[in-house]
């Protein structure tokens, strides 16, 4: 895992802008950050692969636990939206993605380490499956990528269609954010590419008649993949129609456990001292003196305090933290000339499917953070 500087191409914004990346660009800070790359090596990809696909098992039988032994006050899951959680998961409710951030510095004897797990509403899916791919083939063709995120979403877009049998399908967001309506509008690519009917619709123009979730048409909406948080929707005026409505939702509830911080102490007990794993705790750091504090719901790095030798060493503003904090042991990021990157493994259908990576000046992973490109040397 090697850092190279390079020359951007001279007219990069243009052609990336022409693959659907509005947001290469944010309030003057460059996201999409060609003027580097990452590379690897084949042994280090299959330790990334081997390494993730392990990781959701491994979540999947966290979430199962938590089901079984009614955990759910640990992720500040409200009580009424527990039979719904339940009920997903037992339906085997279809999900599509998820990512894991990872702090590793390719040193295959030294494995990676989990620092958590987006896994209901992540993003940088666009720039990780389409515009580094295109970037490959025009910088460095002869090279590999690490990358088959977009034939494995239509592919399990086509197991999904099997699954929701002839109903059309919705896709919705916020539409006011362009990182979030551009991965969404991504993601309904790939669906109408597997053969589903499908209709966009704001967050904020689903309707309700009495009875079901409709559009502006007043049309039932059977089906739909949402880029919004559950946490989000749980606290919306619309809220308690979730419990009763037939509407599917995609990604479904029981994602509301494995998005959640909390999962990561879960995960600490039942698979302890696990080489991919973080120690970790819900109440407090349990004698570790070198930890990270972070709320069990916070985004883009918020209210993250990181401690060494017990003395408070960064932290970040933000919103978060009424939720309640997890303790996870200090695993810092490697610094390459000054940047720390973290790897997002993508996971698409329960499968391990290529990485992106994101690059911060500090050691918090933040929405200042930016997108590198990375190729396979064979």
């Amino acid at each position: 895992m090697k850092r190279h500087g390079i020359t951007p191409r001279t007219d990069w914004k243009k052609k990336v802008e022409e693959l659907g990346l509005a947001y290469h660009t944010l309030d003057g800070a460059i996201y999409w950050d060609e003027s580097a790359y990452y590379s690897f090596d084949y042994k280090q990809v299959e330790l990334l692969e081997n390494t993730s696909n392990k990781l959701h098992r491994m979540c999947l039988k966290a979430v199962d636990h938590v089901i079984k032994e009614n955990l759910f006050s640990l992720f500040c899951i409200p009580e009424e939206y527990i039979k719904l959680i339940k009920t997903s998961w037992q339906r085997e409710t279809p999900s599509i993605y998820g990512r894991f951030d990872l702090s590793w510095n390719g040193d295959c004897n030294v494995p990676p380490k989990m620092l958590e797990y987006n896994a209901d509403t992540p993003t940088s899916l666009l720039e990780a499956s389409v515009i580094q791919w295109f970037w490959l083939k025009e910088v460095h063709p002869t090279y590999d990528q690490f990358n088959s995120i977009h034939e494995r979403l239509v592919y399990w877009w086509k197991q999904i269609k099997l699954y929701l049998k002839k109903k059309e399908l919705y896709f919705s967001c916020l539409d006011q954010f362009p990182e979030d309506f551009m991965n969404l509008t991504y993601l309904q690519d790939c669906a109408s590419q597997a053969g589903f009917k499908t209709h966009s619709i704001a967050v904020e123009n689903i309707g309700w008649n009495g009875k079901d979730f409709c559009d502006l048409e007043d049309k039932p909406i059977p089906a739909i993949f949402k880029l919004y948080p559950w946490e989000w929707m749980m606290h919306e005026d619309f809220g308690p129609h979730l419990l009763t409505a037939e509407t599917l939702w995609i990604e479904p509830s029981w994602k509301m456990i494995l998005s959640n911080k909390a999962i990561l102490p879960i995960l600490w007990k039942l698979f302890p001292g696990h080489p991919n794993l973080l120690e970790c705790y819900s109440d407090h750091q349990h004698g570790m003196t070198d930890y990270v504090k972070k709320p069990i719901l916070s985004r883009e790095g918020a209210n993250v305090t990181l401690v060494e030798q017990g003395n408070v060493v960064l932290e970040t503003p933000g919103e978060y933290g009424e939720e309640g904090f997890i303790y996870q042991q200090l695993q810092k990021l490697p610094c390459v000339d000054d940047n720390y990157p973290v790897i997002g493994s993508w996971i698409i259908g329960g499968k391990s499917v290529g990485i992106g990576i994101r690059e911060s000046r500090t050691p918090i992973t933040d929405n200042f953070s930016r997108f590198l490109p990375h190729v396979v040397i064979p």
